[in-house]
């Protein structure tokens, strides 16, 4: 004989059973399924704070460690592509102000854990400025603006929340105290028609050039002039399409046209010094050292800049450098430096100000208390 229904207005308790059931059993094989990955790869997260899960830094380490299950790459494209279709919707750091214009979040309100970072990264950067003031190298720092402050033309309602827009005025007042040269590349970029590219973070060719000018003439000042090396540029007979970095952070890379904001598309620029006998990582010519981020490595700003000052320029510029991964690599082989060296660029994003501190710049903080 069949079970009797249940009354009318109740649930069946043996079908919520089956359901916690497998809801378990799907929990407890992911769980293992972690559990297994992360004994593998033998990962064990090192240095850990109540801070580093605050700023995200220890769920990145798990995700990375873990990998992709099979399908999740499919699926999260899907995802993101419907969102952005159906609701205009680019995910957690990404946001679009005026139609095609994206910007990245953390440019547009604190991030978590950014209290007392500012501060810090002061202390920071006086010390460091003293270590370079004791080798007689001098240092020009060069805080690229963010995208949201240049091209506020295009937020389209988009807010900059507190404290944010007094950031750079704050940071370069302290510098101006400090006695240390610097560089505001506000009005430059200002006077560009379009000095940060659309679907990315980084500048423009155009804009790049307008910032190199922008340091060229404060380096110059410290330099003596200009030097003799000779540069040549050439340029892709034909545009083609870049795709933008807050594109990729939003997800949809590879995502069909029509499912994403357009690219843009530009003509590749490369510039290069006209070698006349030796090389600049011997060394003993190096004049002029670039300590930057990503914008360092993009839209040939250091040939750009070598250009300006007739010197060639030693990159030694970091993606994902922040404020300070190029600058604390180097004076880590401070002893090594050539002695040839008059000039460290010193060239980090606005947005990098107000990031929580790093693992590496809490160390250094560390170290000098």
């Amino acid at each position: 004989m069949p079970a009797p229904l249940p009354p009318p207005g109740e649930s069946d308790p043996s079908g919520h059973r089956r359901i916690a059931i497998v809801v378990a059993l799907a929990l407890a094989a992911g769980c293992a399924w972690g559990v297994l990955r992360l004994s593998q790869l033998g990962f064990a997260p090192s240095e850990w704070k109540p801070s580093t899960w605050v700023d995200g830094q220890a769920g990145k380490e798990v995700n990375q460690a873990l990998g992709t299950l099979p399908g999740r790459t499919w699926t999260a494209r899907a995802s993101s592509a419907l969102r952005y279709r159906l609701l205009g919707d680019l995910g957690e750091r990404v946001r679009e102000g005026c139609p095609g214009w994206l910007f990245y979040r953390d440019g547009l309100r604190p991030a978590p854990g950014f209290s007392g970072a500012f501060e810090e990264r002061l202390k920071l950067m006086r010390h460091w400025a003293r270590q370079w003031q004791k080798t007689g190298i001098r240092l020009l720092v060069v805080t690229v603006p963010d995208k949201s402050r240049v091209e506020a033309a295009q937020l389209c309602g988009l807010r900059v929340a507190a404290p944010l827009p007094g950031r750079l005025d704050a940071w370069q007042g302290v510098l101006a105290g400090a006695g240390l040269s610097f560089v505001d590349l506000r009005p430059a970029l200002d006077a560009v028609p379009q000095a940060f590219y659309r679907t990315d973070v980084h500048m423009t060719q155009e804009g790049a050039e307008a910032a190199a000018g922008s340091a060229a003439r404060e380096a110059l000042a410290i330099l003596g002039g200009k030097g003799p090396q000779q540069f040549t540029s050439s340029r892709a007979p034909n545009a083609e399409p870049r795709m933008g970095d807050l594109i990729v952070l939003a997800g949809l890379e590879h995502v069909p046209r029509g499912w994403r904001p357009e690219i843009e598309q530009f003509v590749p620029e490369h510039i290069e010094p006209v070698r006349s006998g030796g090389l600049l990582d011997e060394g003993p010519s190096a004049q002029v050292l670039l300590l930057g981020d990503s914008n360092g490595l993009r839209s040939e700003f250091a040939e750009r800049l070598g250009r300006r000052l007739g010197r060639e320029v030693w990159n030694l510029s970091q993606d994902g450098g922040s404020f300070s991964a190029a600058m604390l690599a180097a004076l880590g082989r401070l002893d090594a430096m050539p002695p040839s060296l008059k000039l460290v660029v010193w060239q980090f994003s606005e947005l990098s100000l107000s990031l929580p501190l790093t693992r590496a710049e809490q160390l250094a903080l560390d170290a000098i208390r």
